[in-house]
């Protein structure tokens, strides 16, 4: 094989991995849930608290619940899928000064967000998992907020 082929060889073989990884579904992010054990009322107003409660401000409160009961027509479909659904967006920044200290990158995971949904009767608050490293120190901070919030 010549050095213009090698080289070819080489960047050919590059591109097709890289369009293979491309394809590759995203793995899913892990959520931490627990129970609530009172109303969804109850759990919104219970995390809005524990959220003020660390000194933060909550930046933004999305109804998803809302929205997706509201839209199911408009989409061609008549599940419900959850009976309310509110998503706590926030910053910390203190926490976030350290993440992105570590690893400006760690923008990417910002704000950070507490959901609060209830299915069937059933109530959960949560928030999705971080990767190992500094993102730790943002997972400690909602473990905490949500433990407060449904009183572990």
């Amino acid at each position: 094989m010549t050095n213009w082929e090698n080289t070819m060889y080489r960047l050919i073989s590059t591109l097709a991995a890289g369009c293979f990884a491309l394809a590759l579904p995203a793995a899913a992010q892990e959520a931490v849930l627990h129970d609530f054990d009172g109303s969804f009322d109850d759990a919104t107003f219970a995390v809005e608290s524990a959220i003020v409660g660390q000194g933060l401000v909550v930046d933004y409160v999305s109804h998803t619940g809302e929205m997706l009961n509201r839209t199911g027509e408009d989409v061609g479909s008549d599940v419900k899928i959850f009976d309310a659904a509110d998503i706590f967006l926030f910053c910390s920044a203190v926490v976030s000064r350290s993440v992105m200290e570590a690893d400006p990158m760690n923008v990417i995971h910002c704000p950070y967000n507490i959901f609060v949904l209830e299915r069937d009767g059933k109530v959960q608050v949560g928030h999705r998992t971080y990767p190992e490293g500094p993102m730790q120190e943002v997972q400690a901070l909602l473990d905490g907020i949500v433990k407060e919030a449904v009183g572990d």
